[in-house]
């Protein structure tokens, strides 16, 4: 399978490879790659990590083998999952319990940014105790993160969609 991998010889510090299939755990499903994102915590990783590592936090595709202990989508489900590496590959195994059922009316460029700036949207605002009746000030939300933020913060709230000014 092919694989974006770290390459201090090449310009871009990337090159793409051939690389070895992943041999999933028991817990794990193996999952072709349809769309991944990059993370600005990416960037610096590709700064440290060792020739040959495959980077990739953030994926979005299709369980091609399910996980051999039963937990976990079937085979042909469409999901979203935040992984430690190897989201720049083909194919990467994945816990089960970092995958989630895709719905099938979003599409897979939209969920692949939902993984990092998801989860991180979602524990800031739980920093903040319960939001129902609250009004809440997001600033820097023009990025992925605080658009989550908004997104939640309004589910979480009273109900009231008002946008922010």
């Amino acid at each position: 399978m092919l694989a974006l991998v770290m390459s201090p010889d090449s310009t871009a510090g990337l090159r793409l490879a051939k690389v070895e299939d992943p041999r999933p755990l028991a817990n794990e499903a193996l999952v072709a790659v349809h769309a991944t994102s990059l993370n600005r915590g990416e960037l610096r990783l590709l700064a440290i990590r060792p020739n040959g590592w495959i980077p990739g936090q953030d994926i979005v595709g299709v369980v091609e083998r399910a996980a051999a202990d039963g937990s976990g989508p079937a085979v042909g489900t469409r999901v979203v999952a935040l992984v430690d590496e190897h989201g720049w590959a083909e194919r990467v195994a994945v816990p089960t319990d970092r995958l989630a059922v895709l719905p099938d009316g979003v599409n897979f460029g939209s969920a692949a940014t939902l993984p990092v700036a998801g989860t991180t949207a979602l524990r800031t605002l739980r920093h903040g105790g319960d939001l129902a009746g609250q009004q809440v000030l997001i600033t820097g939300a023009s990025g992925a993160v605080g658009r989550f933020q908004i997104q939640i913060a309004l589910r979480l709230g009273d109900g009231d969609s008002r946008r922010p000014a």
